[in-house]
Order: structure tokens, then sequence, then C-alpha cells
């Protein structure tokens, strides 16, 4: 990445930033054409606030906190869910800001990429215990509790298993190139794995059946994806040189 000119201004750091995107290989559709976009402004606008990528992880998970709080502590309504949802977009533009903002200035660090990783995944488990939470003060069905509590499982084991799969990807050499192909296709079809797809959902809030619905069959792709992609990753670290770094 090119050093920034002492008089460059937003819209030139913003383009600046656009020549140094990570790839978009396997990105889903919410994450690679919403959520990066907004990140890149986001971070734009920290880089010339002079602010560090420490600093956005930490504005990210106040945001996301407070989605969460509200979700454990509040009755839940259609203005609930509204709220809800912008405290959780919020946070994660800000999620996806950090790392480019480190790239703007020269690259991370290995405590700043720790960080980050440490408050994605307390979130991702918190908004699972908050959604369990809130359907246990709504009472309706003891059975209910059991769609947030298998959730909370899944996405620890997926976040953990996608951390681990770049990890020893980079270690071997293997990760996709930047200019990876990325077909627009595949981010539609793995949307429904997508964190925005999942904070969208949270809009339905005060419509407790219809947002379970909803909600449970995130969980059931979710599933799947896991399922199918657990043999694959485990495949492609067995034999990199024929199956290549996951998609």
């Amino acid at each position: 990445m090119t050093s920034r000119t002492p008089d460059e201004s937003l819209r030139q750091t913003i383009q600046r930033l656009s020549g140094a995107q990570k790839t978009s290989k396997g990105a889903p559709a919410y994450s690679r054409f919403v959520n990066r976009k907004a990140g890149r402004l986001i971070a734009a606008v920290a880089y010339h606030c002079h602010l560090t990528p420490n600093a956005v992880t930490l504005i990210s998970a106040g945001w996301s906190l407070a989605g969460i709080a509200l979700l454990v502590f509040g009755s839940p309504t259609t203005a609930l869910g509204i709220v809800v949802t912008l405290c959780l977009a919020i946070g994660y533009a800000f999620d996806s800001a950090d790392g480019q903002l480190a790239r703007l200035r020269g690259g991370g660090s290995p405590a700043g990429e720790w960080l980050d990783h440490v408050v994605d995944s307390g979130k991702i488990c918190a908004l699972h215990l908050a959604v369990l939470v809130s359907f246990y003060r709504a009472g309706d069905s003891a059975r209910e509790l059991l769609v947030p509590l298998v959730w909370t499982w899944v996405a620890s084991v997926l976040f953990f298993v996608i951390i681990l799969n770049d990890q020893l990807h980079r270690v071997r050499g293997t990760a996709p190139a930047k200019d990876a192909a990325a077909p627009v296709l595949r981010s539609l079809l793995v949307a429904p794995t997508d964190y925005g797809v999942l904070l969208l959902t949270f809009v339905l809030i005060g419509q407790h059946q219809l947002f379970l619905w909803v909600y449970g069959l995130l969980l059931v792709a979710n599933i799947a994806y896991l399922a199918a992609g657990l043999a694959k990753w485990f495949r492609a670290l067995s034999h990199p040189e024929t199956s290549g770094a996951p998609a």
C-alpha cells in the first residue's frame, strides 16, 4: 500500500484502501458487499482522526455489547428489534474497519489480531445467550431454549474452525491470494452463514414465532454448512497440494 501524502483527502484515503482489500474468496454476501464497504469508510475516517485499530475494535465491542444488553433487558418489541439490529450492524461495520485501518497504517500487530478475535468470539457467544435469556423471559416453551443453545455451540465451533483454518494455511503458505476468484453466486449461496444476515433477523424480535422460525432456519443452514465444511477443510489440510486452501 502506498503511503499517505500530507494533503491526502478522505476520498483519496478510501480509494487507496480500496486497492488493499483482502480476498473476497469465501466471503458471504452481506460481509462482502455491505459490511466491508461500510468498514472502509469508517476506517478512512478513523485514519484521519488518528484512531488506532485497537480503539476501533473497542468501539465495535461497545456497539455490539449495547445491542446484546438491550436484547437481554428490553421487552421484545419491533422498536427494540430495530435498535438492536442497528447497534449490531454498527458494531459489525467497526469490526470490519479495524483490520482495514491497520492496513492503512502499514499492517496490524499480533496483539491487535488477538484483541479482534477475542472480541468476536465473545460477541458471537453472548448474542445467542442473549436470545436464550429473551426466550426464557418470554416463557412460551422450554423446548425453544434448545435453539439458542445449539446456535451457541455451532457458532462457537464454526468461528474457531474458520480462524484455525486461516492460521494453519498462513503457516503452510496455502492461503488464497488477494486476487483469488470470488464468484458472486457463491457469496449469495453462503449468505445464511453470514453474521450480517443473522443480525438482520433481530428486526423480527417483536414477532416471536416469525423470529423463531427464521432464527431456526438459519441454524439449520449453519449446521449443514459446518458439517460439509469440516470434511472439506480437513481434506484441504491433509492434501494441500491437491485441495488448495479452503473456499
